[in-house]
């Protein structure tokens, strides 16, 4: 049986369910419920905190999205778009127990070399780390806070 890990993220009434295969969570953006794995807690974690603290809409979230990378096939965890359909924030989510490493940041700068976002976000629900890309000066600086969606899609406000 999973034993949910307390997060570094707000509690929100998050639907499981268990039956004699295991136990689910309800994603609320892909209207199903998923096997609950410990990822999978911190991503549904994470999409509530996007949603209802961060202000980003629902509609414009992607979840386990492909890519291929190098001819193979890939998923991001979380991908953001903005109103006009560009990708703006990209999210790894990886379970509490996994220590976030520079292997976790090459996965997502990797990740990056595809969809080419300026924020990226990667987290195990415990330690959180964000930050913005400069391609242009082809830099990179970590902020404290995640940025709410009206700060990375002006036109929303």
């Amino acid at each position: 049986m999973f034993e949910p890990t307390p997060l570094n993220l707000p509690q929100y009434p998050l639907r499981i369910k268990q039956d004699d295969k295991g136990t689910y969570i309800f994603d609320d953006i892909r209207k199903k419920f998923l096997v609950l794995t410990p990822e999978e807690w911190v991503r549904q974690h994470l999409v509530h905190f996007l949603i209802h603290e961060k202000k980003y809409p629902k509609s414009l979230i992607q979840l386990e999205g492909g890519l291929k990378l190098n001819s193979r096939q890939k998923r991001s965890d979380i991908l953001i778009f903005n109103n006009t359909g560009q990708k703006v924030l990209l999210v790894e989510c990886k379970a509490p127990s996994v220590k976030i490493s520079q292997d976790t940041f090459d996965q997502i700068a990797r990740y990056n070399f595809v969809h080419r976002v300026q924020w990226l976000l990667v987290s195990n629900g415990i330690q959180h780390y964000c930050c913005e890309i400069d391609f242009e000066k082809e830099i990179y600086r970590f902020v404290e806070e995640l940025p709410e969606y009206g700060h990375l899609n002006p036109d929303s406000q």
